[in-house]
């Protein structure tokens, strides 16, 4: 929006210029949704309190989470509306790209802000129902990857990190790929979000990696340099996730250990399914698992978990995702999340490194 209104000007005025330089504005993007965050976040965590959105805690958790109870949720929806109140004011709204993954986020966060209604409302943690979640998640990540196969200069190969020539075509097989990926990461970050600022700090790390990579995909002579397949106008992605990055921090001041408000589904669906649909439209699919490592690690925990529970009768760890094993063996909530964190910022790094490594 603000692209439209300000950059005309700068036949006048020299100084608006730089709304044309996507770094510009992805900076401001950041500042925008920090500054909206922190602003508004007092006033959505007395609203949400008044309102009786406030967490259930699970009688099979740990002890220790049982003074949560009662603690705001659905924090998710300032996070959304900084996020998108952000996009829409920096990023160039003519972008084909910004819309696809805003209406992800926003549908994504639909279906969290469903299930975090049901718990409320029934007073539970059960929410949806797993394969009802699934179905929508999948709607919503199918409608993504068919509206993406169809763009034109969008292909359909996959690139491998570390082989900068081994690059399969995967045809429409890549729907059903884009769906997995979109779906999964939705998942993911929804697992991990248990401890206090574990999720929103370890979305932050991602969103951040990701502003690299959108950056380098759309800007053509960087891509050519790296042998990183271009994607003309991706690049406008590094606002959003500038905004993510921001709302993120800004989050953070209110998720930290003791927490003031948790972001409920309605945020952590939202978070990873953007994340998702912003790693596909870059080509980053793959390093989204190296990036996001964290998030993987936690789902397969529960995914190892069930399996042998299912299996053998016997479960692997003393309780599923894995920062439950670990504060039930002792550590501390705050050793765990900030080390999660240490894991995350090294992937994290890995994963820029492979933009050489090929």
């Amino acid at each position: 929006m603000l692209y439209y209104l300000l950059y005309p000007l700068h036949t006048e005025f020299i100084i608006f210029n730089v709304f044309r330089y996507i770094t510009f504005r992805a900076i401001y993007a950041t500042v925008t949704a920090l500054l909206l965050t922190l602003l508004l976040g007092p006033y959505v965590i007395g609203l949400l309190r008044r309102s009786s959105f406030k967490q259930n805690v699970r009688a099979d958790g740990p002890a220790t989470h049982l003074a949560k109870e009662g603690t705001p949720t659905g924090g998710g929806i300032l996070i959304l509306f900084a996020v998108i109140t952000s996009t829409l004011l920096w990023a160039d709204m003519a972008n084909r790209y910004v819309w696809i993954v805003l209406l992800a986020t926003a549908g994504m966060g639909a279906i969290g802000l469903l299930d975090d209604w049901k718990k409320i409302r029934h007073s539970n943690t059960r929410g949806i129902t797993a394969r009802e979640k699934l179905v929508l998640q999948g709607a919503v990540a199918a409608a993504v990857a068919i509206v993406l196969y169809g763009q034109a200069g969008f292909d359909a190969q996959l690139c491998v990190p570390f082989f900068k020539n081994v690059k399969p075509d995967l045809g429409i097989w890549y729907i059903p790929f884009a769906v997995f990926v979109i779906v999964g990461a939705s998942n993911a970050v929804n697992l991990t979000d248990g401890l206090d600022g574990l999720a929103i700090g370890l979305v932050l790390i991602v969103s951040a990696t990701y502003m690299v990579f959108a950056y380098m995909t759309g800007h053509a002579v960087l891509s050519e340099y790296l042998r990183i397949s271009p994607i003309a106008g991706a690049g406008e992605l590094t606002v959003f996730c500038g905004a993510m990055v921001g709302a993120s921090m800004g989050f953070l001041w209110f998720n930290s250990h003791p927490a003031q408000v948790f972001m409920g589904d309605v945020g952590s669906l939202s978070l990873g399914g953007s994340l998702g649909t912003v790693a596909v439209i870059t080509k980053h699919e793959i390093l989204l698992g190296i990036v996001g490592g964290m998030f993987v690690i936690e789902a397969l925990s529960v995914i190892i978990q069930v399996g042998s529970f299912k299996m053998r009768g016997k479960r692997v760890f003393k309780m599923a995702p894995l920062h439950h094993h670990f504060e039930l063996s002792g550590w501390a909530e705050s050793k765990i999340i900030v080390r999660f964190w240490i894991i995350g910022i090294v992937m994290a790094l890995l994963a820029v490194s492979t933009l050489k490594l090929r």
